[in-house]
């Protein structure tokens, strides 16, 4: 088992004990049946004979005696004792009632296979509310419905319908947590390339248990070391970061792939778990602020995955590539190269070994290409691939096979597991050749999971070092989503400055005024030169409609800018009692610094040029609040807007320290005022040289109106 970090005291380490759940003393199969090819014949067929379960079975049947040679009990409230898993293998009419018989007999777990519930719409909903009730008010906790069940491969244990579980059963030191049951054995069956899982939970609609329970099961499982998921909705989004963050400082990596990214993938999501799929920028933003490896597709999770389980990652890993073909070395080079991963330069030392064991017109620079020779003299592929991946600057091996030679594929294959098994640099086998020979099965039975093309090897390599360079934040843990409720306000500009300012947001000097008059002696006790503004809570674009006057400087200038605004707003059907009149900041870059209640994960902060360029270019950066300084500073580093504030061509660094200050400051505020803000918009921020400080210029705030006065 990989080794935990401390954990810090911000992340919740009270984990819901699923034991019993996963290795159970007892099992009763309700809806038990011997009807060939009947769910509930499959069920109990995984139980008895293609598991070793070693506590005791129940099976329940209304029609049967016996099954399977065992007697049957009419109902669940007849049993002897309270089993500590029940599968429910019965109809969406009889499952509500079921529910309620286990409840009474004290059964711990409810594994409801059953569909047609909240995917098939309301009424749907309301009997899976009906079960959430009877699981709450309990104690019993529900897994489902409209999932295929759970199996623990470790303990060759299977508590699910598939007539496949008797064939897909490889342990391994992955953990696998899906809703959806098909994409979950789509993984369970890359056995067939060397990818052992330990526990596969697949949780359906979750009315109760969802992923992120299993999450933070696996991430203290002593026989789990790499945790994968695939997730069509989030139903509780701090929850399943809190879970991430959890695995994460137990040494658990956690690679993701999100379904229902697209508009497409979102309403499929819908019609299959009901699932709410979120924003895919937001998901992947707070993925990656909790540590969690996102990948693309399937291949790209168990490959992925598959790495992770081999070694642990520092983050600076840089690649060596061997082979015996020189164009397919040429290939990999450019997929490195092209995915941003450094060559390795081989010491002295290495090239000195390679060249004494390799024939003279071999490659031995990396990529090193030993040539076709090793097919007539495996021996030596064996000592001169060996020298490479102990080579001290190489944190991995790339190595890829175009074509299958049959048996002496076979034995090149058998000479890189045995190197494999001498050193501690992972080699990763490139399998490009359709033909999957006994090379390939000699890598598979060796454990080197090969994958199938470059681009899919290079992929999962870089997400490795990648996710080797992250490092939890011990001062970070994500704020509750959800909504106190009430009425939305928007608040004017002047007042939402006000509360900024209280929070230590620096905005520029200001004051309001309702006749011409008054602007001037606002503008006059400021010092000219000044802006104007109008100010009505319900005009948040106010250049738009001509109600923001700049450059002002003079009595002549006010007095003619004030009648201007109130033209304006005349002309575009709004009234307004007052203008506001500031300072006219100094020179500089101006971004945006935004907050929005994502109704997943809570608030989230948004940051990008300001203006109309963050529309134009849609440069941002998001993070899930609260933001501590250092992420504060990862959140402007990201975008590639961030080279205009380090200085771009000659021009001097703007103040980030202050900018980052500023975003701390603000999330402050949403803090304070937790669940109440929808929306807040600081647009634009004028960020000053450096040592100069940073400057609101414009801010919205949308918030729901309480009885809280924490503003």
């Amino acid at each position: 088992m990989a080794t935990p970090v401390a954990l810090s005291t911000n992340v919740q380490t009270e984990t819901l004990d699923l034991s019993r759940l996963v290795d159970p003393r007892s099992i009763a199969v309700i809806g038990a049946s011997d009807r060939p090819n009947s769910l509930g014949a499959r069920s109990v067929a995984n139980l008895l004979d293609h598991s070793d379960f070693q506590g005791t079975p129940y099976l329940i049947s209304r029609t049967k005696q016996s099954i399977h040679g065992l007697d049957c009990y009419q109902s669940v409230t007849d049993l002897p004792e309270a089993p500590d898993v029940a599968m429910l293998v019965v109809p969406a009419a009889q499952t509500l009632q079921v529910l309620e018989d286990c409840a009474g007999r004290g059964v711990r777990y409810a594994i409801v296979f059953t569909s047609g519930f909240g995917e098939m719409g309301e009424e749907g909903k309301r009997a899976e509310q009906e079960m959430a009730r009877i699981g709450r008010e309990s104690g019993m906790r529900i897994y489902g419905p409209n999932s295929p069940g759970l199996c623990n491969l470790n303990k060759r244990l299977g508590m699910m319908f598939s007539p496949s579980f008797q064939i897909d059963q490889l342990p391994g030191p992955i953990g696998l947590a899906t809703q959806g049951g098909g994409i979950g054995r789509c993984f369970l069956q890359a056995m067939e390339r060397g990818v052992g899982v330990g526990l596969w939970a697949s949780t359906g609609n979750e009315v109760d248990l969802t992923v992120a329970d299993f999450m933070r099961y696996m991430a203290d499982a002593d026989d789990i070391e790499v945790i994968a998921t695939t997730m069509e909705g989030i139903k509780d989004g701090p929850k399943f970061v809190e879970a991430a963050l959890y695995a994460a400082e137990r040494g658990k990596p956690v690679v993701a792939l999100k379904v229902g990214r697209s508009e497409y993938g979102a309403r499929a999501v819908a019609s299959h778990t009901g699932s709410l799929s979120g924003a895919a920028e937001v998901n992947s933003a707070v993925l990656r602020q909790a540590g969690v490896v996102e990948v693309d597709d399937m291949d790209e999770l168990i490959d992925t995955a598959a790495l992770f389980a081999r070694k642990r990652p520092t983050g600076g890993e840089r690649v060596a590539i061997y082979g015996f073909s020189g164009g397919g070395c040429a290939l990999t080079a450019d997929a490195v190269g092209e995915a941003g991963l450094e060559l390795t330069a081989f010491s002295e030392q290495t090239l000195a070994a390679i060249g004494s064991v390799l024939p003279d017109y071999a490659a031995i620079t990396n990529p090193v290409d030993a040539t076709s020779d090793i097919l007539a003299r495996p021996e030596i592929g064996h000592e001169s691939l060996k020298q490479v991946a102990e080579d001290p600057g190489a944190g991995v091996v790339l190595y890829p096979f175009p074509c299958d030679y049959g048996e002496l594929t076979g034995q090149i294959g058998e000479s890189i597991a045995q190197v494999q098994r001498e050193t501690d640099t992972p080699i990763v086998p490139i399998w490009m050749s359709d033909r999957l020979g006994e090379g390939y099965d000699a890598l598979v039975k060796g454990g080197l999971v090969p994958v199938r093309s470059i681009k899919r090897g290079t992929k999962a390599l870089s997400r490795w070092i990648e996710r080797g360079r992250w490092s939890v934040d011990p001062d970070w843990s994500p704020l509750p989503a959800g909504r106190t409720g009430g009425d939305l306000v928007t608040f004017t500009e002047p007042a939402v400055k006000s509360f900024l300012a209280s929070h230590g947001v620096t905005v520029p000097p200001s004051g309001r005024a309702d006749t011409a008059d008054k602007a001037v002696d606002v503008a006059e006790n400021l010092g000219y030169p000044v802006v104007m503004k109008i100010v009505n809570s319900q005009i948040t674009h106010k250049s738009d409609m001509g109600g923001v006057e700049v450059n002002l400087r003079s009595a002549a200038d006010v007095r003619l800018a004030f009648d201007r605004i109130a033209a304006a707003a005349v002309a575009a059907g709004v009234t307004t009692d007052e203008v506001l009149v500031e300072s006219m900041a100094p020179a500089g870059i101006d971004v945006l610094v935004g907050v929005t209640a994502d109704p997943v994960f809570g608030p989230v902060m948004t940051f990008g040029l300001g203006g109309i360029f963050v529309e134009l270019f849609n440069d941002v950066s998001r993070r899930m609040l609260p933001l501590t300084p250092a992420q504060a500073r990862s959140l402007i580093d990201e975008p590639k807007c961030a080279a205009l504030l380090r200085g771009l061509r000659g021009s001097g660094p703007a103040d980030v320290e202050a900018l980052a200050d500023l975003m701390v400051a603000v999330s402050r505020f949403v803090e304070t005022n937790s669940g109440r803000i929808e929306e807040l918009e600081l647009n634009p921020v004028r960020v000053l040289p450096a040592g100069q400080g940073v400057i609101a210029l414009d801010a919205v705030l949308v918030m729901n109106e309480t009885n809280g006065d924490a503003l």
